[in-house]
């Protein structure tokens, strides 16, 4: 059967594509906050607390559709990998909060590296969003976007190691070496973040493989 027929079955169905296209929604969402406020955080913003509620919206919409798997026996497509694409990009907008707090804990302003970095990483997750949106009537353009959102992760991926390099080469003694350890940290959390999504694209090629 054909992904039409499948997204067709029933209502029950498309409440997964739903729930999921709206998680991404928000987690897009979250990203962009997480964006500006790299951008400007010194300047008052409620950015964050926006961030916070996103989040808090996003895990209420995970429950949801767990609890709608639980009840479910027919699903559009596998339930492991709506499980999966749910709880990945859950991971990305949760790397997002914990970006700012992280930051703040260790004293750490965005450098031009942070900023590519979480800019690159807001792009995958609009293209993971677009991805699922296109999902039910045009899986192969699903795909494209899928692709797309790994090329983002490639692109944080590639800065990562070019960041690293960078403060190690500038490391002379000791003083400066302990703010580059935590300045270390935060590329790190935000290269996990980008991680995410690129499991969540690959949850989605696959998606589009065996419904194509």
């Amino acid at each position: 059967m054909g992904i039409s027929g499948v997204f067709k079955r029933g209502q029950k169905e498309d409440k997964f594509v739903s729930l999921l296209i709206r998680q991404s929604e928000i987690t897009a969402s979250g990203l962009r906050l997480l964006e500006e406020w790299v951008s400007a955080p010194k300047v008052e913003s409620k950015a964050v607390e926006q961030m916070r509620v996103k989040e808090l919206e996003a895990d209420e919409i995970r429950r949801i559709l767990i609890d709608e798997l639980h009840n479910t026996f027919i699903t559009p497509f596998d339930r492991e990998d709506i499980f999966s694409l749910s709880l990945y990009i859950d991971d990305v907008l949760d790397y997002a909060y914990t970006t700012v707090e992280e930051m703040r804990l260790l004293n750490i302003d965005a450098d031009e590296y942070l900023t590519e970095m979480v800019k690159y990483t807001r792009e995958a997750t609009e293209e993971l969003e677009f991805a699922i949106k296109r999902l039910s009537a045009n899986p192969r353009v699903a795909g494209d976007h899928a692709r797309r959102a790994k090329k983002m992760e490639n692109e944080v991926d590639h800065l990562y190691r070019v960041a690293i390099g960078e403060l190690f080469t500038k490391a002379k003694d000791f003083k400066p070496l302990m703010a580059m350890l935590r300045r270390r940290e935060i590329y790190r959390h935000v290269s996990n973040m980008a991680d995410q999504a690129d499991k969540a694209a690959d949850i989605m090629g696959m998606v589009v493989m065996k419904l194509t």
